[in-house]
């Protein structure tokens, strides 16, 4: 089960857990026509797709569409927290509704399906959170995004405390990484910024933070919890 998938590293993730063998509920809010295409990628592997509308802001559509899904889905191996949005705007600039909105998208919404689907997780099952390196840097210009995924790495260890030994909680937390969110995001930065700032001085690719997704869910990792993994193209060490 994906969040985000009708884009950008959810959508990419749920086809490489295709690929890899899964059937998917692929989670969005109003991108219809993106999560279809998703679908399509999923089916063309020869795995079922299965989708799962709500807006993550609300609890209470997120239990209703979980509800629904039990009718046709019994029990989930993998939940992948990564739907996402950020805005660019100076800390002193957000406006109150603003910092609400993208807190809840990025940090209460998660821990709502969190709450909603574990009860259908199965035994041995994994839940994979999405960060950003931002939770760990901090961010002037994007402060809303960086403390909500800051509290969604500390949700990550709160939660593999509490569904410890059935379910295994991890976090992904990745740089900066061409999606058309992260395009936005480099569109305000220094454009030397891969040079100055990442020792392999590029972003990252979709696919490359979607299998190490697939890599924590997958039993290869199955003595690992409540850890936070990096993948930021060396961004600490400059």
């Amino acid at each position: 089960m994906v969040t985000g998938a009708s884009s950008g590293i959810g959508a990419e993730t749920a086809r490489v857990f295709a690929e890899e063998g899964a059937d998917v509920v692929l989670c969005y809010g109003k991108n219809q026509a993106g999560a279809q295409e998703t679908a399509q990628a999923v089916q063309a592997a020869g795995r079922k797709a299965w989708f799962c509308q709500f807006d993550i802001r609300l609890s209470g559509e997120i239990r209703q569409a979980v509800s629904r899904l039990t009718a046709s889905v019994k029990g989930i191996d993998a939940l992948v927290l990564c739907a996402g949005q950020n805005r660019i705007t100076p800390l002193i600039n957000i406006p109150s509704h603003e910092w609400e909105n993208i807190i809840n998208i990025n940090l209460n919404g998660p821990f709502y399906l969190l709450q909603a689907v574990a009860p259908l997780l199965r035994d041995g099952g994994a839940v994979i959170t999405v960060a950003s390196v931002a939770a760990h840097t901090g961010a002037p210009h994007h402060a809303h995004y960086a403390a909500a995924k800051a509290g969604l790495v500390n949700l990550t260890k709160s939660a593999a405390r509490a569904l410890a030994p059935r379910i295994r909680v991890n976090c992904i937390a990745p740089g900066i990484t061409v999606t058309p969110m992260g395009v936005e995001t480099t569109a305000a930065m220094d454009p030397d910024y891969t040079r100055k700032n990442l020792l392999l001085q590029r972003y990252a690719a979709p696919e490359e933070i979607a299998r190490w997704i697939v890599f924590t869910a997958s039993p290869a990792a199955g003595f690992m919890t409540g850890a936070t993994i990096d993948i930021n193209g060396g961004r600490f060490l400059r």
